[in-house]
């Protein structure tokens, strides 16, 4: 017998007893790992090693009709005491749903009027900071009667400001709105105009808590410095997030506020905001705009976007009262409305109560903004399809929504504000 031959025997009975070590020490544990799973199924205990039960934090569903919330706290935030906070809590106590900044509340209000009588009104206003587990705050502006107008004040905006304090008690419905920010990591441009920045707020808040490394462009527009809302809040986010990038425009400021003027993080510019401003300030990224403002403004703004070669898809705003933004459609989608023949033909609308009959065209907009247009009267309020102040009773024929409303409305009714004719239609208004 060879030394090699001699030495393959042994190597082989070595690894023949490795083998049989490991597979009774193999067996032993596997074993043992039996047991203890009869014994957990038995107490209904997780065992699998390294791996922490995961907990799902139950989520807080949304209220039906309307909720009584208390007013907790009311404070002034500047621009001559004509703009207020309110920060209101529950009274039944419960917990909150979390909302999605962006989103408003409505508000179901026995307002005084200025005979002194009283009238029931039904209004939007939008949350004005990121969320929060105990109350939600909103932020309301006294609207006055424009100069040279016949329009009365801003009924539930002074009925906020004047007799709702500390201790009131409100009818709320719970968050809604198809306005919000994305949970994404895509750099965002916010845009806000006089009162539109109170979204814009609730937005930027909630980016710098849960997204501080998100680049986040604020342009507030306003007349002059006597308008700005929480300035030192804002200056304040500038100093700690880098990443925030804050500039104030006013349009008619102090003659010697210069353009492009930077106090700290703070950049001033006397002009309103534009496109050509944008252009000139924002680096090239895949942003996503979002505007709230006076409709004047985002009519220039929204265009203007759209003709500089930002995706439709990336431009998001809300506007102030009747407003009607149209988009710039694309030859695909011009050629789209042109085969669907219930949405490219003129439709006649019937309002039963109002006695008129008139015809829907594409281009003139929802049948809320139809029926205003032709002095029919229609109370509503969001005009987003959350409050369900416009819905009406369809007698005959059929609508289609233009976006999926927040409201669920009856059975055999429609909320005006986000729907047109599908067919000849009668509605009970």
């Amino acid at each position: 017998m060879t030394s090699l031959y001699l030495s393959s025997w042994i190597a082989l009975g070595i690894f023949l007893q490795i083998a049989i070590y490991l597979c009774i020490g193999f067996w032993r544990h596997w074993q043992s790992y039996q047991a203890l799973r009869n014994m957990a199924q038995e107490f209904e205990i997780d065992v699998n090693p390294g791996i922490a039960p995961q907990v799902t934090p139950l989520a807080v569903t949304a209220w039906a009709g309307y909720r009584t919330f208390r007013v907790e706290r009311k404070v002034e935030e500047g621009a001559g005491a004509q703009i207020c906070s309110f920060y209101l809590v529950p009274e039944d106590k419960k917990p909150l749903p979390e909302f999605l900044p962006g989103q408003f509340l409505t508000f179901q209000l026995d307002a005084l009027t200025a005979l002194g009588g009283a009238q029931s009104v039904v209004r939007c206003y939008s949350l004005s900071d990121a969320p929060q587990p105990k109350h939600y705050r909103i932020s309301v502006k006294r609207a006055p009667t424009p100069v040279g107008s016949n329009f009365p004040v801003g009924v539930s905006s002074n009925y906020f400001l004047d007799h709702v304090d500390v201790g009131s008690q409100l009818q709320v419905r719970a968050p809604a709105g198809h306005f919000h920010i994305d949970h994404s990591d895509a750099p965002v441009v916010l845009i806000g105009g006089g009162i539109g920045i109170t979204p814009l707020l609730s937005m930027l808040n909630w980016c710098l808590m849960a997204q501080p490394e998100r680049e986040v462009w604020l342009f507030y527009g306003v007349r002059n410095s006597a308008e700005l809302v929480m300035q030192l809040h804002l200056k304040d986010l500038a100093t700690q997030h880098p990443n925030f990038h804050l500039h104030l425009c006013m349009s008619n400021a102090q003659a010697h506020t210069l353009a492009g003027h930077q106090s700290g993080p703070v950049h001033t510019h006397h002009s309103r905001v534009d496109v050509a401003l944008l252009r000139r300030l924002l680096p090239l990224r895949p942003y996503h705009y979002y505007l709230c403002g006076p409709t004047a403004m985002l009519q220039s703004l929204v265009g203007a976007l759209q003709e500089w070669g930002v995706p439709d898809g990336r431009i998001h705003f809300e506007a102030f009262g009747p407003a009607s933004i149209a988009r710039k459609k694309s030859t695909s989608v011009e050629q789209a409305s042109v085969q669907h023949g219930s949405q490219a033909a003129a439709v006649l609308v019937t309002f039963a109560k109002s006695g008129k009959q008139e015809t829907w065209t594409p281009g003139t907009g929802s049948l809320l903004e139809f029926a205003e247009s032709h002095g029919i009267v229609v109370s509503s309020g969001c005009r987003t399809g959350g409050c369900g102040t416009c819905q009406t009773s369809i007698r005959t024929g059929e609508v289609v929504y233009t976006q999926a409303p927040d409201f669920d409305p009856e059975p055999g009714s429609c909320l005006l504000c986000v729907c047109t004719p599908k067919t000849a239609v009668t509605l009970e208004t």
